[in-house]
């Protein structure tokens, strides 16, 4: 994620909309042969269609609320249900700054959000981001009192953080039901000691964080978050580098922004990369452009129809609840001069 200021000023930029191509024939070949690997679960779960609304408490903080499709005020968490939303994503920062849409989502707030979430009947997935602030594809910076660690200082620093801030969730009853084990990993983790060019250490630290994740909540999924699941050869270095090094993970989630074109090739990638390595798969980001609204909610069918056709479990978009001028982003799903949902929510209940 890319810093993004309130007022709209500073980098405003989140991400590229994908369009590069899919696998090469030979990759795919040799993931289509692995396919069988897969879980008999994963095509068995229910599909989940989530939203990632980290943003939402600082926004109401601030004086911001939600109108429903009618014009009618109601709590953001029940609009979203009456699109058939029925899990909640929210990120976590190890010691965020106080800045509205940089920072806060320290485990302490993210447990008073996730109980709202939890009365609402939702379910709960944790992205833990490893930093102070948004790591994502092209970031992976270190929470600054990790920076100087050795990597046995990091390991151990890294699992006492994961146990502290999944007890604290176990203590407010709102253990999640899918953990990211880290924000598109692509190049490693807590670069540069967990870098992907470090598999051994990116493995060691990304372990630690699955077993006390495990120790505090055995039936919770664990996942490894990539981006950019179109680039095969990145996502079979990071995997292969990780499996190799005896890494452990249950579900493989991706991003991706692609358009509705796109969508079946980017898909059909997810589920190459994913049988390859025996796991199950959502896709765990999504958007668009927001002033595209037609095209955006065409892209959100499409990749449900995609998912679905090919056994991925669920799709989650990434901040839908956000207005200007809270955020400068442009690739939320409300409307900020009406407080409505724009047409993109549609596509949520035309898959």
């Amino acid at each position: 994620m890319s810093p993004i200021h309130p007022s709209g000023s500073g980098r405003l930029s989140r991400r590229t909309l994908l369009k590069a191509g899919t696998a090469t024939a030979g990759a795919i070949a040799t993931a289509a042969a692995l396919a069988e690997l897969e879980t008999p679960a994963a095509a068995a779960a229910p599909f989940v269609k989530g939203v990632d609304i980290s943003w939402a408490p600082q926004m109401e903080a601030h004086g911001y609320f939600w109108r429903n499709a009618s014009g009618q005020r109601q709590d953001l968490l029940a609009i979203l249900q009456g699109y058939g939303i029925s899990a909640v994503r929210l990120r976590t920062f190890v010691n965020p700054s106080g800045d509205p849409a940089n920072g806060h989502c320290g485990i302490d707030e993210v447990a008073a959000f996730a109980k709202r979430v939890k009365a609402a009947g939702m379910s709960i997935m944790l992205d833990y981001m490893f930093g102070d602030t948004w790591n994502s594809v092209g970031v992976q910076n270190p929470p600054a009192a990790w920076k100087n660690m050795s990597y046995s200082q990091m390991r151990s620093a890294m699992g006492t953080y994961v146990n502290r801030t999944m007890t604290v969730m176990k203590n407010n009853g709102v253990l999640p039901t899918w953990v990211q084990i880290g924000n598109e990993i692509n190049s490693g983790i807590c670069r540069p000691v967990g870098s992907v060019s470090n598999p051994a250490q990116m493995t060691g630290l990304l372990n630690a964080a699955y077993d006390q994740v495990k120790a505090v909540s055995a039936n919770t999924t664990v996942c490894i978050h990539l981006a950019q699941p179109q680039k095969y050869d990145v996502m079979t270095t990071f995997f292969n580098g990780y499996a190799a090094h005896g890494g452990k993970w249950d579900m493989s989630v991706f991003s991706s922004y692609g358009s509705a074109d796109l969508a079946p090739g980017i898909v059909a990638n997810m589920q190459k990369i994913s049988a390859a390595y025996g796991k199950p798969f959502l896709q765990s980001e999504f958007g668009g452009r927001a002033d595209r609204a037609s095209s955006t909610q065409a892209a959100l069918a499409a990749y449900i129809k995609a998912l679905k056709a090919s056994g991925g479990q669920g799709i989650f978009y990434w901040e839908p609840e956000c207005m200007s001028p809270f955020t400068g982003y442009a690739m939320g799903a409300w409307d900020s001069a009406t407080q409505r949902p724009t047409a993109i929510m549609n596509g949520f209940t035309q898959a």
